[in-house]
């Protein structure tokens, strides 16, 4: 460790002015100095150390500890938390050059959750931190209770976590919905307690819904601020030389795959050198990555990123659109289906019959096929929380075809 606290604390104040200068709207910012060990912990708890128990995690710690251990992919220089204050984790490890880039970078993250319309509407800041622990609090009772214990606690996790991401950002389940967990909380055969912990898996992942659909954007506010404080920052050459080349290695672009924070970056810089500072605080705060993607991608950055499309033909993967005048827009968006709930396939309930308790849900049809063996799997989750036959309606190879499971969790396959 290159640094101490106090100087810490001394970089924190100038890049503080910085924000305030800018415009920047934040919360107030708090940090915590972690370790290698802690910083993993935390990865894998979602930066949420209060989070519930579940093996899931258990398995998620396992899997980074490896990939970190054999830098198969990089520790977070930072975790930043979505509450109010604004709580972030610095790696004690970090050099004071990243440091300083992390904290500046911090500052963004917490003005983009301040400010965007998803985390003001539909997150309560003040109140996560704590939601989390209550949440564990609860789930730890029912473990502990005689009559319900771990295996039936678990049973009932697995089966919420399986559609997790299901849960809607509102308490409308008119049909048709997608709103799958609350639909079930509501008409699910289910205990009090079996209804609480959907609740609480619902409600925790209502908290993550937005980052989800804010990926690019946010990572791409994040740097570009880093970017634009840091050079305010008066640092000796060998600073702004560090800080340089993790900057570019933070924003490079991925072969084969994206990178939020570069394309979040462009776009943005794009964005602050044609619009006013004004109009770029409006664009933050009104959309979400389909819609910035769609209103904020140009041919340029298309081009200049090299972006392109392609899909599976006879086991290879061939180019199917590349970033031309002719083509860009079809690339833009095919990005556009794979971004945040958009690479998660569309299924709703679409009607339930109360009296032999059967549920069916349709898979809206976007050219994708499911995955058979997840949906399968995933309809005997639903089965456990229903109680009754489910029935998927979906198409394979061009054919309508229902995946039906029945109260023993037999699956059948049939045409419609």
């Amino acid at each position: 460790m290159n640094y101490n606290i106090r100087e810490l604390e001394k970089y924190c104040e100038e890049i503080e002015g910085i924000v305030h200068d800018i415009g920047l709207d934040c919360y107030e910012q708090e940090f915590e100095i972690i370790s290698y060990e802690d910083m993993i912990g935390y990865a894998t708890y979602l930066g949420m150390p209060s989070h519930y128990p579940h093996w899931s995690l258990g398995k998620n710690y396992e899997r980074l500890k490896t990939y970190y251990s054999h830098n198969l992919t990089g520790i977070p220089y930072e975790m930043v938390i979505n509450s109010n204050p604004c709580l972030a984790y610095l790696m004690k490890d970090n050099s004071l050059t990243l440091q300083i880039l992390t904290m500046a970078h911090v500052y963004g993250h917490n003005d983009f959750f301040k400010n965007n319309y998803l985390f003001k509407e539909y997150t309560d800041s003040s109140w996560s931190i704590m939601m989390f622990k209550t949440h564990a609090d609860r789930v730890r009772r029912y473990i502990q209770d005689p009559s319900i214990g771990y295996n039936e606690v678990e049973r009932v996790l697995d089966a919420a976590h399986s559609i997790k991401f299901y849960c809607g950002l509102t308490h409308d389940i008119t049909l048709p919905t997608g709103n799958l967990l609350e639909f079930l909380l509501c008409y699910g055969d289910l205990n009090d307690w079996e209804k609480d912990l959907l609740t609480i898996v619902m409600q925790e992942n209502r908290y993550f819904l937005p980052q989800l659909e804010t990926k690019v954007m946010n990572e791409g506010w994040a740097s570009f601020w880093h970017y634009t404080i840091f050079k305010r920052l008066k640092l000796d050459s060998s600073k702004n030389f560090e800080f340089f080349t993790i900057h570019n290695n933070v924003i490079s672009p991925t072969a084969g795959a994206l990178n939020p924070y570069y394309l979040g970056f462009k776009i943005w810089e794009h964005i602050y050198n044609t619009q006013t500072i004004d109009t770029m605080f409006a664009i933050r705060e009104l959309n979400n990555d389909s819609s910035f993607i769609r209103n904020y991608l140009t041919y340029e950055i298309c081009n200049d990123s090299q972006l392109y499309s392609y899909q599976e033909e006879d086991k290879y993967h061939i180019i199917s659109e590349v970033s031309n005048i002719d083509g860009w827009k079809q690339v833009r968006d095919t990005l556009i289906k794979t971004i945040g709930s958009n690479s998660i396939p569309r299924i709703e309930v679409v009607d339930w019959q109360k009296k032999c308790h059967v549920l069916s849900l349709q898979h809206i049809w976007d050219g994708r096929e499911l995955n058979l063996s997840y949906a399968t799997e995933t309809l005997k989750y639903i089965q456990t929380l229903w109680g009754g036959e489910v029935i998927l309606n979906t198409q394979f190879a061009g054919i309508k075809r229902q995946i039906v499971c029945d109260v023993n969790k037999k699956v059948l396959i049939q045409n419609e």
